[in-house]
């Protein structure tokens, strides 16, 4: 089989409506794959305010927005008559879904019954969201929900190994490959640094910037964020924060790091200005299972700070480009950050070592493993 007999219908959550990494990937991958000459189409939830242009032809999916307090997120309850009757038209021997809700399960069934072959991708670690809001207890169900989805496919992609061993420690029997992610170096490297940029947000040439990089919400670590750079001022440790992305918890998170600078949603080669422009990344996220942002930062030379957790292990080298810490530990956190802001050398040393491992982060070799999954996975069947 070549790529050209490839039909794939790729089902999203949410592909351009809200920007965030996950569906950055998808239109990569999409993008990629249509210049390989297989033919791809895209059902999601739309808004009529995307985010940015999607890759590819883009089928609207109703859907309704989520509840408490997360509206700018959409989710469809079915796959309608109309969607189907789209599908069928469209032959797809592929459905690939990368997201466990609804829609994601029910494009499964709809596969199965059909005899077609289905394919998913791991981006994000729902169970780890109910803790965020007092509701721990729903992990264990959510779970073994994610484990029931993933062993109903024919072939599951994560974006580490991390993720692959996470997700066989659950039970998941599929076949499991490795779809990590790239990065564009020509807008992510260490030139990009503006120390003019730097002052236009009050920050001083030798101010030590710990940068916060992704969506204010809470499933970022937050609350350990601003736990840390309060424990550095108690500690008389002198730092600034420097704070791009914007989303809801904004003013919660502002109310804890008062003296915070806010450059708001940054995107194209400004973000890359601003990501190189930080002193350090801190990540204390759970939620990653891979970490763009992780990737783009050591892209600038700069370094990482982050969670021993899923997808930052799988970048950071402890001690080399930068350092892992227990989740939670805010004391251990702090103590890290005030190693790169007391030692210059540690931090140019750190900075390039994690600039010198993402150069071998390129988004076409990245995407021809997934083009090579489907390409395995339905070899596979035919033999089967």
């Amino acid at each position: 089989m070549q790529p050209s007999d490839l039909r794939v219908a790729l089902f999203s959550g949410n592909y351009n409506y809200v920007r965030d990494g996950a569906n950055q990937a998808l239109n990569l991958l999409v993008d990629y794959l249509l210049r390989q000459g297989v033919q791809v189409r895209v059902y999601s939830p739309t808004t009529s305010t995307p985010a940015f242009e999607p890759a590819g032809d883009l089928v609207s999916v109703p859907s309704l927005p989520v509840p408490g307090g997360r509206a700018e997120y959409k989710f469809a309850v079915s796959l309608p008559a109309g969607i189907r009757r789209d599908l069928e038209a469209f032959a797809p021997n592929i459905v690939h879904v990368s997201a466990p809700e609804v829609l994601g399960h029910r494009a499964v069934t709809w596969a199965r019954k059909r005899g077609i072959a289905t394919f998913a991708s791991l981006h994000t670690r729902f169970e780890t969201y109910p803790s965020y809001y007092h509701l721990g207890f729903l992990a264990p169900l959510i779970i073994k929900g994610l484990t029931r989805f993933y062993n109903r496919v024919d072939q599951v992609v994560t974006p580490g190994k991390s993720t692959a061993d996470m997700i066989r420690g659950w039970g998941v029997t599929t076949p499991i490959g490795i779809w990590s992610r790239g990065v564009n170096h020509d807008r992510f490297n260490p030139g990009m640094r503006s120390l003019e940029w730097r002052r236009s947000l009050g920050i001083a040439d030798d101010e030590f910037a710990i940068g916060f990089l992704g969506r204010l919400v809470l499933e970022k670590g937050l609350d350990i964020f601003a736990g840390v750079c309060n424990a550095l001022t108690e500690r008389g440790v002198p730092h600034r924060v420097l704070v791009i992305g914007d989303g809801p918890a904004r003013g919660w998170f502002a109310e804890r790091v008062p003296e915070a600078a806010f450059a708001g949603f940054q995107r194209g080669d400004a973000l890359g200005r601003a990501v190189a422009s930080m002193d350090v990344l801190f990540n204390p996220s759970v939620t990653e299972t891979f970490g763009n942002v992780t990737l783009e930062t050591m892209a600038c030379g700069v370094p990482v700070v982050a969670a021993r957790a899923t997808g930052a292990i799988d970048l950071v080298e402890d001690g080399v480009n930068g350092f892992l810490v227990p989740p939670r530990d805010v004391s251990a956190y702090a103590d890290a950050i005030a190693r790169l802001i007391q030692n210059p050398e540690l931090r140019r040393t750190a900075g390039a070592a994690g600039h010198a491992k993402a150069e071998a982060y390129v988004w076409d070799s990245i995407n021809q493993a997934v083009l090579d999954a489907y390409l395995e996975m339905m070899a596979r069947r035919t033999a089967g």
